[in-house]
């Protein structure tokens, strides 16, 4: 396990600056970068950029190293070429495509395919209740013997700074194409744990305003949240079947080295999906106190108009007996009937409303 964590620390710490690298040529291309690399190190190409096709003919032609690629949301008509090429399977290329899948694992006969769901917190400065707080993408990965192809859908999730902390560790880049997968799994999980530090702030946010002496309208902010948090939720739990399986199952394209990795990645996924969930019922538990204070609410309010209603009642009911105009009625001619009904009445509104004051209505 300390290897694991020398490894996990040199990936994260290393030098992110280095030269810049020249563009594929032919305007624009989905292929963000491609390089060849042996025993740990990138090799430089020997004139100008590197295409695929000559990445993995120089890979074969030595019987040594490997290719990765990585493309930025291709089209069907651009992953063709590279498709045909590596011999990826239609299924899979059609997935990479159209984007929208479940993180998952697929194995062919000569290749593993994996989906993962990318994560981003959205800054904001008040959380509404049309704040979108989760961002998500994807990175697919096609895993062969001697290539490592990532395509990635979405504004964020970019490879290209963990592909130059790769590069500056070499001994990690040399376990070859599953080294990458992991750095990729490893890179996508440590976001989930971003993102979730920034949602339990929001969290504990509306939690505060709920339970805040000040009524406030927070059941569409509450919701909300809840939606973003499963969307969160979605990116993933899926996740965990096919980590648990690269860390657990032997399989010929990851070495067995890496599946020590996969497995410190596997312990950081559990932990975060037990966040989520957690994230998720006590959202939950938020909904369902804030919707009790607003029935206990209007039972006050409630409560407060019988008990005034109650009360009005009184002088409403004197009023309109004494307003009936006939002429043989109680002290009618009276001198002192007019003030003698009044005293009455708010001798009668007095103790309607202590007795309301007393039991809590008032």
């Amino acid at each position: 396990m300390s290897m694991i964590r020398d490894l996990r620390t040199a990936v994260r710490r290393a030098p992110h600056t280095r030269p810049a690298r020249p563009g594929l040529p032919g305007g624009h291309s989905p292929i963000v970068d491609c390089a060849v690399y042996r025993d740990g190190r990138r090799l430089p190409p020997a004139t100008g950029p590197m295409g695929f096709d000559a990445a993995i003919r120089h890979v074969r032609d030595h019987g040594s190293g490997f290719v990765w690629i990585g493309l930025h949301e291709p089209t069907e008509a651009e992953l063709s070429g590279i498709a045909e090429r590596f011999d990826l399977h239609p299924l899979a290329v059609e997935d990479a495509v159209h984007a929208h899948q479940r993180p998952k694992l697929e194995r062919y006969e000569d290749m593993l395919f994996v989906v993962l769901k990318t994560v981003r917190y959205v800054e904001h400065a008040t959380l509404t209740a049309t704040s979108e707080v989760v961002e998500t993408g994807e990175i697919m990965v096609f895993l062969g013997r001697d290539f490592v192809i990532t395509v990635r859908h979405g504004a964020h999730g970019e490879l290209s700074g963990l592909r130059q902390r790769l590069e500056d560790n070499t001994d990690l880049l040399a376990h070859g194409p599953s080294a990458v997968l992991y750095a990729i799994a490893d890179r996508v999980v440590d976001d989930y744990l971003v993102v979730t530090r920034a949602l339990q702030d929001d969290i504990d946010e509306v939690e505060t305003a709920v339970f805040a002496a000040r009524r406030s309208k927070d059941a569409e902010r509450i919701y909300q949240l809840k939606r973003e948090v499963l969307e969160l939720k979605r990116a993933v739990n899926p996740l965990s079947a096919p980590l648990r399986k690269l860390a657990e199952r032997p399989m010929r394209l990851v070495e067995s080295e890496i599946r020590e990795y996969f497995r410190d990645v596997d312990d950081h996924l559990t932990r975060v999906s037990e966040q989520v969930s957690n994230f998720d019922e006590l959202l939950t538990t938020i909904v369902h106190a804030n919707l009790a204070q607003v029935t206990v609410a209007q039972n006050e309010d409630m409560r407060k108009i019988s008990a005034w209603v109650a009360i009005l009642a009184v002088p409403t009911a004197a009023a309109g007996i004494y307003g009936m105009n006939f002429d043989y009625m109680p002290e009618l001619h009276w001198r002192y009937g007019y003030p003698m009904v009044l005293a009455a009445i708010a001798a009668a509104c007095w103790v309607l409303h202590r007795g309301f004051r007393r039991n809590g209505w008032l």
